[in-house]
């Protein structure tokens, strides 16, 4: 199973967090998440001018995880400008560090959207969105993330739920799983569980910052949730299944 991941220090939340082509509408552009660890790496490697070792020991990551950091960081922003997309900066996986970038207990702060195995203060700060073969709790999880056949987007603490249909997706003949990353992120999900998630939309769930829950089958949405809640979901670094699953 993959490890849980380390939360990465981040000095400040970014103070404009969306960028947009002029004179385009909102409606007609698509949208791009750069999560907040991206936007600290880009900071710390562009701006500040610090090497790998040094910028990965002020985000407390080693320098494998900072350089996949920052090259996916990289690629997000070049495709907003290249493709003429909008930049949402936010969600991801970080505390906000003090005293620059310290990591003693004194200096970590909880930033707003760490998505850590959860402790409850965290849950409070998430919806989080289960593939579904069905429009209720007690339906099972779908283990295809791109062609599920709809998602449960769940707040943890009330249980209260919402369905989103994804027949759209099921249709299209390819692009389902970043069309259904787009549209579970816009629901305001931050997490999403599922069973099997292919390259290509695993890399377009954490463009948008959302953590991914894998490996969940058997279960109804109900229990996906709870096993969450519970600390039993490890949260993954790498897609689960190889190109050409959604």
């Amino acid at each position: 199973m993959p490890r849980p991941r380390k939360c990465r220090l981040v000095r400040n939340e970014p103070k404009v967090s969306y960028f947009k082509p002029r004179g385009v509408p909102l409606t007609r552009l698509t949208e791009l998440y750069l999560p907040v660890e991206g936007y600290e790496a880009l900071r710390l490697s562009e701006l500040e001018g610090l090497s790998q070792e040094e910028a990965a020991e002020r985000m407390n990551v080693s320098r494998h995880t900072f350089g996949r950091v920052l090259s996916e960081a990289r690629r997000i922003v070049a495709e907003a400008v290249v493709m003429g997309r909008a930049l949402r900066i936010d969600g991801g996986h970080y505390e906000i560090a003090e005293d620059g970038g310290e990591t003693s207990d004194q200096s970590i702060t909880q930033g707003g959207r760490a998505f850590s195995p959860p402790a409850s203060e965290e849950l409070k700060m998430s919806k989080i969105a289960i593939s579904s073969e069905g429009p209720t709790l007690d339906d099972k999880v779908d283990p295809r993330f791109g062609r599920a056949g709809g998602f449960i987007i769940v707040d943890p603490d009330t249980m209260e739920f919402t369905y989103l249909d994804n027949g759209a997706s099921q249709a299209r003949a390819q692009g389902a799983g970043i069309q259904t990353a787009e549209m579970v992120a816009k629901a305001g999900a931050r997490v999403i569980l599922t069973g099997f998630v292919g390259p290509k939309a695993f890399q377009a769930l954490k463009a948008a910052g959302l953590s991914v829950g894998q490996d969940l089958e058997g279960v109804t949405v109900r229990q996906a949730v709870e096993k969450f809640k519970a600390g039993q979901v490890n949260l993954a670094e790498e897609p689960n299944r190889p190109g050409g699953w959604k």
